[in-house]
């Protein structure tokens, strides 16, 4: 590439073509692979833009040649030469070089390489620990080279929109007051402050509230959040997200803007188009795909027909109706064989299920061991309220709704994975909206915030969410891609009367609140304007994007299962003067 030009190269390893054939070049690189054919020694020099064949032969330069016999892999090194192309039958078509190589002519060997301990070779990936404690070397790769300079494009195309619409990059503060928001604060002492904590934040979620009442009308930021949790494949210590907030909107409005958002930059960084996401309320995607983040790449959807079958001789299902549960059933559309039932049957049963129920549909009726159970009108009804087809498989699960709804999600993704229903190159989003705004700890014996504790009621529950919370529905959504949410957003409580109300209905007194939030009621007493905003996960878009379900594979450093980084191993222990300094003494368990 021409901007690759410095006093060590005139092109990149990626950027030669015919159109340099006799041109003086120098290049500079890592030695990716080394042959000796006869006396000739072929070596492909490896950099960010890809790979070149360089040539030293005796006849051309002897020199070089003869320094170039210690090369070995991964030494780096300058070369200057004459570009050639490649004799009759010799393009390499896989490399965007591949019409030409280079005839050295001086060599310059700026480092030498020890045997490297993992493979720089996408063909042979190393376990997962060593990829983390030779990072350096396994981003040398050129699929993790790839994969990181994409996320650089998908982040540019980001700011790009959000440019383009009149927002504000802004910082938040990396070290703030400790408040509860959901998971456990990353904390750090204050040495001019004895036994007094920093909080690393979470999110900026009320420094980007206070942003509006300042008046900026409109924020964004790609944001370091850090969260002690537990880990998984789309869940690190540190993540980052795409965060905004807009004063003066709807929901509506925010929805329309990340809609667009999206639009843009799946179109700037793969050329895709997106159709209009589709949006659903929380009942909806609960009733027909028994979650709220549903993959909508395939149909597929669940059928509740307790009303039916309570009317049958089936004991079971009688009994979990009774007892306050649903009975919801699946039909693939597909008639299956006895062991491939049997194997979904453990599948459900591995999910938590008592078990599963099925019937076949046949041209006379339903067929199964339970059939008998199901008088001809029953079996009428059942089938045609699920829309049956001979030939098909009915499958039912019985139990209280949440885990009824749980299991038949995970099985519906089961089948439509097992039955080729998912075209793995789509991109399906949706939203879902209209959450409970409360959910109800059973353990702590109160109400908790579904989402967090500023997003507002919607307008019809204002008077009365405090004496009645279970009805509640909140001004907030869910952006979600083939069944993996993207980000949470909602319309903020902007009055705080209505903040402090939410804050004693979930068991914060106003002492506590003071201390907790204090500075941002106080903020709202001097006049704030309708606002709302949300953060996108900008590594779990960017994995999804790439078809990729481990988000530590579009991150430069992530941690491993223990949050451990093996390269530099941290976290560490400090000295005995820095605990001293920070007034800490530590207590660990043997």
């Amino acid at each position: 590439m021409e901007n690759m030009k410095t006093s060590y190269r005139s092109h990149s390893c990626g950027g030669l073509s015919a159109k340099e054939v006799d041109a003086e070049v120098s290049l500079a690189g890592w030695v990716d692979t080394r042959r000796d054919h006869g006396g000739v020694i072929f070596i492909d020099l490896r950099d960010r833009e890809g790979l070149t064949q360089i040539v030293f032969n005796p006849e051309f330069n002897k020199d070089a040649h003869g320094k170039a016999d210690q090369l070995r892999r991964e030494d780096v090194i300058q070369v200057k030469g004459t570009v050639k192309k490649r004799a009759e039958g010799m393009a390499n078509p896989r490399l965007k070089t591949g019409e030409i190589e280079v005839f050295i002519s001086e060599l310059n060997i700026i480092n030498k390489s020890e045997t490297p301990p993992i493979e720089i070779d996408d063909k042979k990936l190393a376990n997962e620990d060593l990829r983390l404690k030779y990072r350096y070397l396994d981003l040398r790769r050129q699929v993790m080279k790839e994969r990181l300079i994409f996320r650089h494009k998908v982040v540019t195309a980001a700011r790009e929109y959000f440019n383009s619409q009149n927002f504000i990059e802004m910082e938040t503060p990396l070290m703030v007051k400790s408040t509860p928001e959901g998971a456990r604060d990353y904390v750090v002492p204050s040495r001019v402050n004895p036994g007094k904590f920093y909080a690393l934040p979470q999110s900026p979620q009320l420094y980007k509230q206070i942003l509006m009442i300042a008046g900026f009308d409109r924020y964004y930021q790609v944001a370091k959040c850090l969260r002690d949790e537990d880990l998984r494949q789309d869940r690190q210590p540190e993540h980052t997200q795409f965060d905004f907030e807009m004063s003066f909107v709807s929901a509506d409005d925010i929805r329309a803007f990340v809609e667009g958002l999206m639009k843009h930059i799946f179109k700037t960084t793969l050329e895709a188009d997106l159709e209009k996401f589709p949006i659903l309320t929380y009942k909806e995607s609960m009733g027909k795909y028994g979650t709220d983040k549903p993959d909508i790449r395939f149909k597929l959807e669940l059928c509740d027909v307790t009303d039916i079958v309570v009317k049958s001789d089936f004991g079971v299902f009688k009994d979990v109706k009774n007892n306050g549960g649903i009975i919801k059933c699946i039909n693939p559309e597909k008639d299956l064989g006895r062991k491939e039932i049997d194997g979904y049957i453990s599948f459900c049963q591995d999910c938590g299920a008592k078990g599963m129920a099925w019937m076949r549909v046949g041209e006379n009726g339903l067929e199964s061991n339970i059939a008998k159970y199901f008088p001809e009108d029953i079996q009428k009804e059942l089938i045609g309220k699920v829309g049956a087809k001979p030939g098909s498989i009915l499958m039912f699960i019985a139990d209280k709704e949440k885990k009824c709804n749980d299991v038949l999600s995970r099985l519906r993704v089961k089948l439509g994975e097992d039955l080729g229903l998912i075209n793995k190159d789509e991109f399906k989003f949706l939203w879902v909206y209209d959450f409970p705004l409360f959910a109800f700890n059973e353990e702590v014996n109160r109400w908790e915030p579904e989402h967090h504790m500023f997003s507002m009621p919607k307008q019809e529950f204002i008077e009365t969410f405090d004496k009645d919370p279970k009805p509640v529905i909140g001004d907030l959504w869910d952006l979600v891609l083939n069944g993996t949410e993207m980000g949470s957003g909602s319309i903020r409580i902007s009055n705080p009367e209505i903040q402090e109300r939410i804050m004693k209905l979930i068991g914060m007194s106003k002492e506590e609140a003071n201390e907790k939030f204090g500075f941002l009621l106080e903020a709202y007493k001097y006049g704030g304007p309708v606002h709302g905003g949300m953060g996108l996960g900008v590594d779990r878009i960017v994995a999804m994007m790439k078809g990729i379900t481990d988000i530590r594979e579009v991150i430069t450093f992530p941690k491993n299962k223990n949050a451990q980084c093996p390269m530099d191993d941290c976290p560490s222990d400090l000295t005995k003067e820095q605990l001293k300094e920070l007034s800490i003494k530590t207590d660990i368990p043997k």
